[in-house]
């Protein structure tokens, strides 16, 4: 049933454009100002795309959207389906699937999330060296389609070592605050109390969200190479002044959206 679902909606795809994206890109809550910068073939609403959901969030706009931008040929993803919406995992990790069944090889996660790394101010950015799932739920969960991979994937470089490397040069060249660390997913929408804030911290993390983990999972299970930024758009409670609020999250990922644009840019430039 999957797998059919998927030929569909690929095939529907397809017939929008005849771009073959090789990099795929998901853009997190207020980073979806980066397709202005694409030249763009087509631009499909979630609700147009079979088998697909709508998002609900909003700074979430909700378009799947493929194109150029430099050398390379991408898909992007301006918005995502979380979790705490309601969704399955299977509907959450979806159009990760979708994008690798279009014949991406790698996929550039971005989020919005809050940070209580030592140092941290709203606006810096992090690379996500790892993560912790604190989910309580796995999208590979329920019978293993091999045609999709293995039945337990080894997440042992969940996130890739030289695109990692790839990215700390392309901050250093723009000279750009920035932290590595461990990214704590959570299923929200609550955000977390201060307690729960500090034994994330305790465990190693640097950055907690509600997003990215599941993605990331069905990624590495379909064997693509996997890339993350958050954008720490505020800190978390207990290290913030003030109570957390969505309007914060998206205020402040405006703020940053030409370094962020900026980055993406050259990222993409250094991938082979």
């Amino acid at each position: 049933m999957l797998l059919d679902n998927l030929t569909e909606t690929v095939s529907f795809i397809r017939s929008q454009s005849q771009v073959k994206p090789k990099i795929g890109i998901i853009l997190g809550s207020g980073l979806g100002s980066f397709v202005q910068h694409v030249q763009v073939d087509a631009q499909i609403p979630f609700h147009k795309i079979p088998h697909f959901v709508s998002t609900s969030v909003e700074g979430h706009q909700g378009n799947l959207i493929l194109g150029t931008l430099g050398k390379h040929s991408i898909v992007i993803l301006q918005g995502r389906l979380h979790y705490y919406e309601g969704h399955s995992m299977d509907t959450v990790v979806y159009p990760t699937r979708t994008m690798a069944m279009l014949g991406i090889e790698t996929l550039i996660l971005t989020n919005s999330a809050g940070g209580f790394g030592e140092t941290m101010q709203a606006g810096d950015f992090m690379i996500i060296e790892d993560h912790i799932n604190l989910m309580g739920i796995n999208p590979l969960m329920g019978p293993n389609l091999k045609q999709l991979g293995p039945r337990f994937p080894d997440m042992t470089e969940a996130y890739d070592k030289k695109l990692i490397e790839f990215m700390e040069s392309s901050f250093n060249e723009m000279n750009l605050r920035y932290h590595k660390g461990i990214y704590c997913g959570v299923t929200g929408p609550t955000y977390e109390t201060p307690a729960e804030v500090r034994y994330l911290k305790t465990i190693g993390g640097k950055a907690v969200g509600m997003s990215t983990v599941p993605e990331s999972i069905a990624a590495n299970h379909l064997g693509l190479r996997v890339a993350a930024l958050s954008c720490i758009t505020n800190l978390a409670a207990g290290f913030s002044r003030n109570k957390l609020s969505h309007q914060e999250v998206t205020d402040t990922a405006k703020k940053v959206e030409t370094q962020f644009i900026d980055f993406l840019k050259s990222l993409l430039s250094k991938i082979d």
